[in-house]
């Protein structure tokens, strides 16, 4: 039987729908804490009809200002609060002068000047309208910082992404040079079936490449299987002098990983151990697990190197320091890179990389999303605005309904 998932939605991921969900449940709290008020106060059920007229009146004006303030959002902070204030006072007024003369034509019979009661109504629209106004800005404020850091973290995201991509890009014509020079090279000594071999094999292997976006992550059994299709076009070139092998270990197939991370290093192993020697040099890649950690070694029994060792290659300005870089973009401080070797010892690149799976950054992504929703719920909702939002409205209402009681005769 299948199960289907409910994911939460975010209170504001449809704004015009919280708007109305908010606008509705506000007035109507107001509306039930001035009949309660009322009640505890021992008025008639009858003070009932102007406080729902009153309610109404709210909910309509609020609207127009709704409107209004809008548009104002957008505008200089002198002429925001400038124009909110006169709108805000015409508002409370139109408010007042309603709930008033509701007020008198409920009751004929009241020796209560109109005046009197305008003032009474007046100061509870200030109260009512003045604390929605407030929320009103609150919230849309709160959703525009929200906006900008979002568009903040894309943007940051973005700029890792062509980083990362001017990063690898350095590596493709450099890896082309090479092979192309070898083409070139079988061409002239008219070895046409291997020049036609290796062609093929470079385009199984950039085809292979590029199916995979250049800041993209893949696994390490497709980051082996990419060395496959390298290895294949240079044993073309060397023949029984380059000797790879592989050790992954089962557990970290799925790993993820930079794309095209491991091909520089054998490429550089290529280079600096089995060219300069007649009988070549083995080279291995090796992947295991330990504790929460991806552990890859890239060694090989080359010459080696005495003296300090460089990340960087002089002849093409692309080497070990192109890869450290795009471990520093991809991982921070939450990963190691180290260089081992000695004159006559070969030469070893040791990578240390956080174990994550697809399926693992998927389920991260989902409960990061559903917490950060939840925190911009209660940030708005939370009890600290409950108290500052909510004891407005309870004076309010309850001293509307002390002024009503005062004024029925």
């Amino acid at each position: 039987m299948a199960v289907i998932e409910i994911r939460p939605q975010p209170f504001f991921g449809n704004k015009n729908r919280a708007f109305w969900n908010l606008q509705s449940a506000g007035w109507a709290g107001v509306l039930a804490l001035r009949g309660l008020s009322g009640i505890s106060n021992g008025l008639p059920l009858s003070f009932l009809i102007p406080a729902i007229i009153g309610t109404i009146t709210g909910y309509s004006i609020s609207l127009l200002l709704s409107v209004l303030y809008r548009n104002l959002l957008n505008r200089k902070p002198i002429v925001t609060w400038g124009v909110t204030a006169v709108s805000l006072a015409i508002a409370a007024s139109l408010y007042a002068f309603i709930d008033a003369w509701v007020f008198q034509i409920q009751n004929p019979n009241t020796e209560t000047a109109f005046g009197t009661l305008y003032l009474g109504a007046l100061f509870l629209g200030i109260m009512l309208l003045g604390a929605w106004s407030a929320l009103y800005y609150a919230i849309n404020f709160f959703l525009r910082v929200e906006e900008q850091n979002d568009q903040l973290l894309r943007l940051e995201t973005q700029a890792t992404r062509a980083q990362l991509a001017m990063l690898r890009y350095q590596l493709n014509p450099h890896f082309l040079f090479n092979t192309l020079n070898s083409i070139s090279t079988l061409v002239l000594l008219k070895q046409t079936e291997p020049a036609n071999a290796m062609l093929s094999r470079l385009s199984s292997f950039l085809r292979h490449t590029l199916v995979n976006e250049v800041h993209s992550r893949v696994t390490l059994a497709q980051e082996v299987e990419t060395l496959h299709l390298y290895l294949d076009i240079e044993k073309m070139r060397f023949e029984e002098r380059l000797r790879p092998s592989f050790d992954i270990d089962p557990a970290v197939r799925e790993a993820l990983l930079p794309s095209l991370l491991l091909q520089p290093l054998v490429e550089n192993a290529i280079k600096y151990a089995v060219t300069p020697l007649e009988e070549g040099a083995e080279i291995a890649v090796s992947a295991s697990l330990e504790k929460d950690m991806v552990k890859i070694i890239v060694s090989d029994t080359g010459p080696g190197k005495s003296g300090p060792i460089t990340k960087t290659n002089d002849s093409t300005g692309v080497g070990l320091g192109n890869i450290q870089e795009r471990l520093n973009q991809a991982y921070g401080e939450a990963h190691k890179f180290e260089i081992q070797s000695s004159a006559g010892g070969g030469f070893s690149v040791i990578i240390t990389l956080p174990f994550e799976t697809r399926e693992q950054i998927q389920k991260e992504a989902a409960q990061d999303s559903a917490t950060t929703d939840q925190i911009r719920n209660e940030a708005i909702f939370g009890e600290h605005a409950s108290d500052k939002s909510h004891g407005g409205l309870v004076t309010a209402p309850a001293m509307a309904s002390s002024h009503q009681k005062d004024m029925n005769p």
